[in-house]
């Protein structure tokens, strides 16, 4: 397979930047031209955007010569966080590690702060455990490596074929091999009761 030449990867890569610099506005000239404010800020409080979503679709369509209409979009988007800001969604957003910067009309914030509260709670311990699971695994992976070692290093030291330096060296390697093994079993053992108060 021939290697890409550095000609092509740098098409590749303006071609990436490009896509990407597209995906910045939130609105192309037609969507500009026939807008809704009040239905695009509709949209965006019921996705739970922020406020600042109006500056993003001001700068797109200023492009194209459109005013946005503030008061209209900001009705939109308050008729939007009303159905967006339950606290179903408050317990997803917050089990998905997203922040809540505090948008919700103030009757309906409260639901919706405990039950992002709770939905944080939930992902911080999801992640201190996929955490400990990860470092138990690393553990135990060190733990097998270790223990195939001292076979291998056991064998050097009674080789008839190594001298007398490297025997010594095998079984100067073994006992310190032995005191990691030790210590890995303990932390593995921490780990393991960790996971359980997970």
């Amino acid at each position: 397979m021939a290697k890409p030449n550095c000609r092509s990867m740098l098409r590749v890569s303006a071609a990436m930047v490009l896509v990407a610099l597209s995906g910045c506005a939130t609105m192309d000239r037609e969507e500009c031209l026939t807008v809704d404010w009040r239905t695009v800020g509709y949209e965006d409080g019921v996705a739970g955007r922020s406020g600042d979503r109006i500056g993003q679709h001001r700068k797109a369509c200023a492009k194209h010569g459109v005013t946005t209409d503030l008061a209209a979009y900001q009705a939109g988007r308050e008729e939007g966080l009303r159905e967006y800001c339950v606290p179903a969604n408050g317990f997803r957003l917050g089990s998905q590690g997203g922040n809540y910067s505090g948008m919700c009309p103030a009757d309906l914030d409260p639901a919706f702060s405990d039950a992002y509260a709770s939905g944080r709670q939930l992902h911080t311990l999801e992640s201190r455990l996929a955490n400990v699971e990860y470092d138990l695994n690393a553990k135990r992976n060190a733990l097998r490596n270790a223990e195939s070692d001292i076979v291998s290093r056991s064998a050097r030291a009674i080789s008839n074929e190594a001298t007398t330096e490297e025997r010594a060296q095998a079984v100067v390697d073994v006992k310190q091999l032995g005191e990691r093994v030790g210590r890995l079993k303990t932390e593995i053992r921490q780990l393991e009761e960790e996971r359980v108060h997970c």
